[in-house]
């Protein structure tokens, strides 16, 4: 099955996509502390962290204060036709929600909720 081009703009924006090779260096231990994740990170938490991965819905925060938790901060939080941060780039965001299926912390960068103004 082939994708569908996403047309001229998506390539020129978003040229690259990356997963770390482990993103859970410790197993499972991001479940194990899936509920002192939550209560560490309530709704509406400031965070800061470094992006480790970058996919085409968005981009994976590993969080500087919960080391096990994994953040996201999906495109659609983010104001029309906003670039993605690169990997390995220094990021402030706001908790948005708890995934509790997947085990993410849902985050709204900060510089998306200034561009959104």
């Amino acid at each position: 099955m082939q994708r569908a081009p996403l047309g001229r703009w998506h390539d020129e924006h978003v040229p690259e996509y990356s997963w770390p090779a482990d993103p859970y260096p410790d197993g499972e231990k991001h479940i194990r502390s899936w509920p002192e994740t939550i209560a560490m990170l309530p709704l509406g938490a400031q965070v800061t962290g470094d992006v480790i991965a970058r996919l085409p819905f968005g981009v994976f925060i590993r969080i500087d204060s919960m080391p096990d938790a994994l953040g996201l901060a999906e495109i659609t939080t983010a104001p029309c036709r906003t670039v993605l941060p690169t990997v390995g780039t220094r990021v402030a965001a706001m908790v948005i929600w708890h995934a509790e299926q997947n085990h993410q912390v849902k985050l709204k960068l900060t510089e998306w909720a200034q561009e959104g103004s």
